[in-house]
């Protein structure tokens, strides 16, 4: 899931000696797998709300729309507040606001207002924006720079343990409850409405409120412990890069096209993952009940999580654009064979989708923002605005789902790879 590489506008160091930041580290890994255990649920949760609500593909992709809009709307606020209250005290923040974005599912459920889910998604997002925004900065200095890289991908394949759990406990615990359609509900008696409307809201109210109360938890254990103190550095620390010659990081045409690349990266994942549980329950696919469909979400997810611990073997050995692009045309004819096949073939084919996207992000992050030199900052914050990418494409995909089919609307995330495939190979080079 995106969100192993956000920063903000500042270049970081330290204050103080090296130390051994073990303890920092492990805290920190954490957050990481919060934040992907959370945003994944929303794979589990997208066909609950749709069926709740009678929604079509368009007006169910609301939220991952709702979701994905935080980042671009606050990623650039968080970077303020961060740079005014300290990163330390911008993650206590983070998880708090993420804690009452969960606590806001108990009235939504109560209330049966779609509305209000659709509120809750965005404060919920808004709190893990900034908590990406404030956490990421300390992986990177939480050891010798040369290292940097290998703690990134450390804290990217706990993200991925987060996200690979997150549909099996969502699977049992929210889509627990059939959901009756308006035929099967109006043959019910009052009291077994009551009943049923009861069991369907705590589906929803549990675990959002289990979540609510370990993220105020781990805040609180934030708040009390000591981590490294993080400073911006100076412009004159950072004059002397030749990236000075360019006035901006847009002046850079590889962060450009590395900023699609994130935009249509995240797009076509969250897309897949959103579509995941409802493609796999169309009959010529494999007719599974929305509770069995979501746990073999986990495969999709756990791909990911494979291919990263994989990636960081590979991708020292091998050019980064290379695997990029190679792993992009092998994501784009898995989806194409999945279009033009059925049964158990395409089931599968999907979901080993998740094993080539797993180096994707950390590979055009990290082209993107090469040679920036002091320009690194801004462009850090260019390519995690992009993350709306993933609020943006799930929308127009299920616009053209409900017109020609989930199957064949996945022609969307194709389009995605291709690009892809084009920056590995040529769109990254610095010119």
């Amino acid at each position: 899931m995106a969100g192993g590489f956000v920063s903000s506008n500042a270049p970081l160091n330290t204050t103080g000696e090296n130390k051994n930041y073990t303890f920092a580290l492990s805290i920190l890994t954490s957050l990481f797998f919060m934040w992907g255990f959370i945003t994944c649920l929303n794979d589990i949760l997208i066909p609950h709300l749709k069926a709740v609500f009678t929604l079509n593909y368009t007006q169910a992709m609301l939220i991952q729309f709702c979701f994905f809009t935080a980042y671009f709307v606050m990623s650039l606020p968080s970077g303020y507040i961060v740079e005014k209250i300290g990163y330390k005290k911008g993650i206590v923040l983070g998880l708090i606001i993420a804690g009452i974005g969960c606590l806001m599912f108990y009235p939504s459920a109560s209330m049966r207002s779609y509305g209000l889910f659709l509120t809750a998604f965005f404060v919920l997002a808004s709190g893990i924006t900034l908590l990406q925004v404030a956490a990421n900065p300390y992986v990177t200095i939480l050891g010798p720079p040369a290292t940097a890289s290998s703690r990134l991908n450390l804290t990217q394949a706990f993200n991925s343990l987060g996200t690979t759990i997150a549909p099996i406990f969502g699977s049992m615990l929210i889509l627990s409850v059939a959901v009756k359609s308006a035929e099967a509900l109006s043959g019910l008696t009052p009291d077994e409405l009551a009943t049923y409307q009861l069991a369907e809201a705590a589906a929803v109210q549990n675990p959002y409120v289990i979540l609510a109360l370990v993220l105020f938890v781990i805040a609180g254990v934030f708040a009390v412990i000591k981590l490294p103190v993080i400073e911006a550095a100076t412009p004159a620390e950072v004059s002397g890069s030749s990236a000075g010659e360019r006035e901006s990081a847009w002046k850079y045409p590889h962060l450009v096209l590395g900023a699609i690349g994130i935009f249509v990266y995240v797009g076509a994942e969250v897309s897949i993952g959103s579509f995941l549980v409802n493609f796999l329950g169309e009959k010529n696919i494999a007719g599974l009940a929305e509770a069995d469909a979501g746990k073999y979400v986990s495969f999709y997810w756990g791909g990911a999580m494979i291919g990263r611990f994989v990636g960081a073997v590979v991708m020292q050995k091998l050019k980064p654009g290379k695997v990029l692009a190679v792993a992009a045309v092998v994501a784009a004819l898995l989806v194409v064979v999945t279009m033009l096949s059925s049964g158990s073939i395409a089931m599968w084919l999907i979901l080993s989708v998740g094993l080539f996207n797993s180096i994707m992000f950390p590979s055009i992050f990290s082209l993107g923002v090469a040679g920036l030199g002091k320009h690194t900052g801004q462009g850090s914050g260019i390519l995690c605005m992009a993350i709306v990418g993933g609020a943006l494409i799930p929308l127009l995909q299920g616009f053209i789902a409900d017109r020609i089919g989930i199957q064949h609307a996945f022609f969307i995330p194709v389009l995605c790879y291709m690009f892809i495939a084009y920056y590995g190979y040529r769109g990254h080079k610095i010119v």
